[in-house]
């Protein structure tokens, strides 16, 4: 293929050869060779495929099969009682998704029964740390009967409350379930213009490393995977699906000593793996920090989130040598709920993106979906005007120019932060193709100018 007449770093009327999935020529006036198709571009700009450096796919298939009902898809707890009352659930389970405890307060399963007396409920928190549970659901479960793992949250008379903390793995496997198909997954990321995903689930192992190969051979996933897991996952044997770190989840509720997470750093060292570790308060990353400085930080080790990140702990992030992967998105999205509950001398330190390059540290962008919406182009907006969904402002210091938020997405899935990837002879051919120039997309980043998606040189996505 040869694509025409486009926009690359700033140059115009440039010209792409493809050929066998890699970029072969980039000039001006290339002629179509017989049998090629020639694609005009119309001076639009072309760059690089993205790569969502933090998202989990199979909880992002199961999410969009669910119910929403977080801030943004239900009012209040009128709303979301109409909501979850009107489901039709297959199997009996309903299954939520995204909730916060600004629709309807804190629920347990009292609350949960009032809503759905007979029918199994559960329901997720959107940070991801927690489900709730209504009595059926419980019952099933058998957590009344003392039965459930220690996140299961009791009375002082031994009853369940219907509050259940950093179960998933556990939850999964008592429930009947089939692994949810990736394909509307797979063509929702293409038409953003992604390419490329690390899925960062802590609990993938073996089996799941298979079940992402299938995937991508059924045509479900055609971006590259890179996917992180439990010390457990393997090495991938698929040409497009790497393994990649081990996930290191530490809970603000029950820390581990110190010592046990330095043991899980070097065990993954020692087997030839990054880790990537899950910190969202201030003691998360200091003890991840301190593990890392006790262990010995490799090339690749990397912070997920970063959602609140003091002076103190950037200047050790920066002499470990590891990289930050964040979330801007969520302060579009859970910015005016962090102005209301977040202490005030938090909040200039939420979800970082210019101090953290001022600081020389390498800095990825990701979306965290489900736990964020999946458009790429929404995270980068909020990390160049720092806007809350109401319009407020949240970190106005940390802004980033819109050239920086669209390399945050465009670096290696291997080395977040690093040097973003160009269109260049050599380069495997995953582009994406805007409908406009730079000049006009940069004023309002937005997923609605993507135009065409190419993996490999094949067509990923084209706008009709």
């Amino acid at each position: 293929m040869l694509i025409r007449n486009a926009q690359i770093d700033g140059d115009r009327n440039v010209d792409i050869r493809i050929s066998a999935g890699v970029i072969a020529e980039v000039s001006n006036g290339l002629e179509g060779a017989p049998g090629q198709r020639v694609f005009d571009a119309r001076g639009s700009a072309l760059i690089p495929g993205l790569h969502d450096h933090h998202i989990h796919l199979y909880a992002l298939a199961s999410a969009r099969r669910g119910l929403r009902c977080g801030p943004l898809d239900v009012a209040n707890a009128v709303a979301l009682a109409e909501v979850l009352k009107a489901a039709q659930p297959k199997a009996g389970w309903i299954r939520a998704t995204g909730y916060h405890e600004s629709v309807a307060g804190e629920l347990d399963r009292d609350v949960l029964d009032a809503w759905v007396p007979e029918l199994y409920l559960r329901m997720q928190h959107r940070s991801g740390q927690a489900w709730f549970l209504n009595s059926p659901a419980i019952e099933y479960l058998g957590l009344d009967d003392g039965l459930g793992p220690a996140g299961v949250e009791r009375d002082g008379n031994g009853r369940a409350t219907g509050r259940l903390f950093r179960a998933d793995q556990w939850l999964a496997e008592q429930l009947p379930s089939v692994r949810p198909d990736l394909r509307d997954v797979g063509l929702t990321l293409a038409s953003y213009g992604v390419t490329g995903v690390t899925d960062a689930s802590p609990g993938n192992d073996a089996a799941d490393l298979e079940a992402f190969g299938a995937a991508v051979d059924a045509g479900a996933m055609r971006q590259r995977l890179f996917i992180m897991g439990s010390h457990a996952l393997g090495v991938s044997l698929h040409p497009d699906v790497t393994s990649a770190a081990v996930k290191l989840v530490l809970d603000d509720r029950a820390l581990p000593a110190i010592a046990s997470v330095v043991d899980d750093v070097r065990r993954a060292h020692d087997n030839g793996r990054t880790v990537a570790f899950h910190c969202v308060t201030r003691a998360e990353i200091i003890l991840a920090l301190g593990a890392l400085d006790e262990a010995g930080a490799s090339s690749g080790d990397r912070i997920e989130h970063a959602g609140i990140v003091g002076p103190e702990s950037l200047e050790m992030i920066s002499q470990l040598g590891i990289a930050v992967v964040t979330q801007p998105g969520f302060i579009r999205e859970r910015g005016d709920a962090y102005l209301k509950d977040v202490d005030t001398h938090d909040l200039p330190d939420l979800y970082r993106c210019k101090s953290i390059d001022d600081a020389a540290i390498p800095l990825g962008g990701s979306t965290d979906a489900p736990y964020s919406d999946p458009d790429p182009w929404l995270a980068m907006q909020a990390a160049v005007d720092r806007r809350t969904t109401s319009g407020r402002s949240v970190g106005e210091s940390e802004r980033v120019t819109p050239e920086r938020a669209l390399e945050m997405f465009t670096t290696a899935a291997q080395a977040p932060g690093g040097t973003p990837r160009r269109i260049a002879v050599g380069q495997p051919a995953d582009l994406c193709l805007l409908d406009r120039p730079w000049a006009k997309v940069r004023d309002a980043l937005e997923s609605a100018a993507v135009a065409t998606t190419w993996l490999a040189g094949e067509v990923a996505y084209e706008r009709d």
